[in-house]
């Protein structure tokens, strides 16, 4: 399986890019995010994480492989799981992707189904379907950093995050109010390996 390539960006398409790796040229589906970032880059390297799928019908024998890139290894986490909703395959979850991750996250935990429903290709009901299955899991896309400011973001692992986000809930603070507070500790350079260490680093911001 190919997950990461480095090469000269050749093109850049509607929905894919070319990119050269050696002798080769690669046909890359990209999101918009992607192809936003990349546009103002033809003829320089770029590095691109990628995952590879199966596209056509098995039934008549036309199958093809795909190359889906993104920038970031979370932007390919993120897709993923987008992609375990009913009704969501590749091709939708790569249409939506027309935000940063961080911002569709946060529109999911906050269940504002009339904004996730403005992302080409989530309509009313499955913006409903996508709310009702992932609201509980992507609180460690919603607290990501910019990329400009990944150097000073926490080492945390994502159950942790969702744990820690669950029992600041659970002991009465509002789901904004619990996000808010793990966006603070977030910006701190520093590696939380438990639900105990984050919440400490919580209430010890609070006091200080």
């Amino acid at each position: 399986m190919i997950t990461r390539l480095t090469g000269l960006l050749n093109r850049v398409l509607e929905e894919e890019l070319r990119l050269q790796a050696g002798p080769i040229e690669y046909q890359i589906l990209v999101p918009e995010i992607v192809r936003r970032a990349v546009q103002t880059k033809m003829g320089a390297e770029i590095t691109l994480h990628t995952i590879q799928y199966l596209e056509g019908n098995p039934q008549r024998r036309k199958i093809f492989p795909r190359l889906v890139g993104f920038l970031e290894e979370p932007e390919i986490d993120f897709f993923e799981l987008f992609c375990t909703v009913d009704g969501i395959g590749v091709r939708t979850a790569l249409r939506a992707m027309v935000r940063p991750i961080r911002d569709v996250a946060d529109i999911i935990q906050r269940q504002d189904a009339k904004q996730l429903a403005t992302l080409p290709g989530i309509g009313g009901s499955t913006a409903e379907r996508v709310i009702a299955k992932l609201r509980k899991k992507v609180t460690k896309f919603a607290l990501m950093p910019a990329r400009e400011e990944c150097s000073l973001a926490a080492d945390v692992a994502s159950s942790v995050l969702d744990e820690t986000f669950a029992a600041l809930v659970s002991v009465g603070h509002s789901e904004i109010d619990a996000r808010r507070k793990l966006e603070r500790v977030m910006g701190m350079k520093k590696k939380f390996n438990s639900v105990e260490d984050m919440l400490f680093a919580v209430y010890e911001m609070e006091n200080s």
